[in-house]
């Protein structure tokens, strides 16, 4: 494989930045631009100092330089890295000069790639390198870290190598019955079979709880106009992000932004006020709000205490009855208009998004609903990639069909088939099967440089 480089760090203003090169050339490019003590004398996993100097002498910049001998390396090739001055002009400038000298720029995520390829890691830990970097919060990124350690492949490819096991004594049983009794072969297939689809559904089963970790609960505040949404908003977000005025309708838009409350991740969506309208811009607003409404996991039903109940309030209410919601009676700090014994519901609480009362107690609730501190990522696998959950799913279906074939009495001979396609399943987790075009689609969601 070529020489590949690219910037390692963000665009801007930093303390450094990191242009990172790897492959077999990386070392000669570096001579070819280094001026420092010594270069010929450049042992692994150190670190050299010197200038990178440009095609007419000239320094371009004062840096730190590392090199690392393959293969105890991240992409299991020689790999060097410049640290220089952070910004955007003199991390250019070094990029293009060591493209000049031989390397090509690198696709997202060619780094990581190369590291699966080299046999450094598997298709699964190489997803969770992104999903570190991703982590909204404490518990995604500690179940990711898990991930990018192995735990997960080493699972999957355990009960794969159960599978390939079987696959392997009802293949010699085809070509040897005699060497064999039917029965007691039966009862040793159906016996792993068992223990095998209750790891996967264990596995299988965590990803609701690693649904909620990576993608945060799909939460919405909806209400009339003016009954403070955007204040709440506001008040959870720790931050003036919302447009908060006494006129109603002020929010004509979704707003989204992530938080994480009590370790609880949300993706809050603050909702134009539902009303009936004669206005366009504000009624494309009420659709919007609807459909979030709809596709919701948390609502956050919100009501002005200083105003009776009305009719509109009174549809909301009906519409989130099926849904995990929590219906807040906001304006506290004045005087109360609603009963909140009429409103039939055991998930009210009382707040004031300007004086902060029953803040706690929302975050309280929430976490309560969604448990996430039953969580232990330290002690137990959780799924948080739908692509893994997906192909667990239909290894599982895979092996539950053996599991019906043999109680309806099919001979052992006729169950290759469907052991096959589980290991396949399997192995497309941890890239032992997975085609080229799964691994292109997965490394181009990477950011440049990883």
């Amino acid at each position: 494989m070529n020489t590949i480089a690219a910037i390692s760090t963000p665009a801007g203003a930093g303390g450094i930045s990191i242009v990172r090169i790897s492959g077999k050339d990386a070392m000669n490019i570096i001579k070819k631009i280094l001026k420092t003590k010594n270069i010929s004398d450049f042992p692994s996993h150190t670190i050299k100092y010197g200038h990178i100097v440009g095609e007419d002498g000239k320094v371009i910049d004062e840096v730190l330089v590392s090199y690392f001998e393959a293969p105890k390396t991240y992409t299991g090739e020689d790999v060097c890295e410049i640290n220089c001055h952070g910004g955007n002009l003199v991390t250019k400038q070094i990029l293009e000069l060591v493209l000049r000298n031989g390397a090509n720029l690198a696709e997202p995520g060619e780094f990581t790639k190369r590291a699966f390829l080299n046999g450094k890691m598997d298709l699964s830990q190489a997803e969770a390198v992104m999903d570190v970097i991703n982590s909204k919060s404490l518990k995604e990124k500690n179940a990711s870290l898990s991930q990018l350690e192995g735990v997960l492949g080493k699972r999957i490819s355990g009960i794969k190598a159960n599978l390939v096991d079987l696959l392997v004594d009802v293949e010699a049983n085809i070509d040897y019955p005699e060497y064999d009794v039917e029965e007691v072969r039966r009862e040793k297939i159906e016996k792993i079979l068992d223990e095998n689809i209750v790891e996967l559904q264990k596995l299988e089963n965590s990803f609701e709880s690693g649904k909620v970790l990576k993608n945060g609960v799909n939460t919405v505040i909806v209400g009339k106009p003016n009954v403070g949404k955007s204040s709440l908003m506001n008040v959870l977000l720790k931050e003036e992000r919302a447009i908060v005025t006494e006129i109603p309708g002020t929010t004509r838009d979704t707003i989204e932004e992530y938080l994480t409350i009590r370790g609880v991740p949300l993706k809050i969506v603050d909702t134009a006020g539902i009303r009936e309208t004669t206005d366009i811009v504000e009624g494309i607003g009420v659709e919007k709000s609807k459909k979030a409404l709809k596709e919701a996991e948390l609502v956050l039903v919100l009501l002005d205490g200083t105003r009776p109940l009305e009719e509109q309030d009174y549809e909301i209410l009906q519409e989130v009855k099926e849904k995990n919601h929590l219906i807040l009676i906001n304006k506290t700090d004045e005087e109360s208009k609603i009963e909140k014994e009429k409103i039939h519901d055991e998930n009210v609480l009382e707040i004031s998004a300007k004086t902060l009362a029953g803040i706690d107690e929302l975050e309280q609730k929430i976490e309560e609903m969604f448990q996430i501190k039953e969580i232990n990522v330290n002690d137990e696998i959780v799924v948080t990639n739908i692509r893994h959950k997906d192909l667990i799913s239909k290894a599982k279906e895979q092996i539950k069909s053996v599991q019906n074939a043999l109680k309806s009495g099919v001979p052992i001979d006729m169950i290759s088939i469907e052991l096959q396609n589980a290991v396949q399943f399997l192995g497309e987790i941890t890239g032992e099967t997975v085609s080229e075009d799964v691994i292109t689609g997965i490394f181009k969601k990477f950011c440049l440089g990883k």
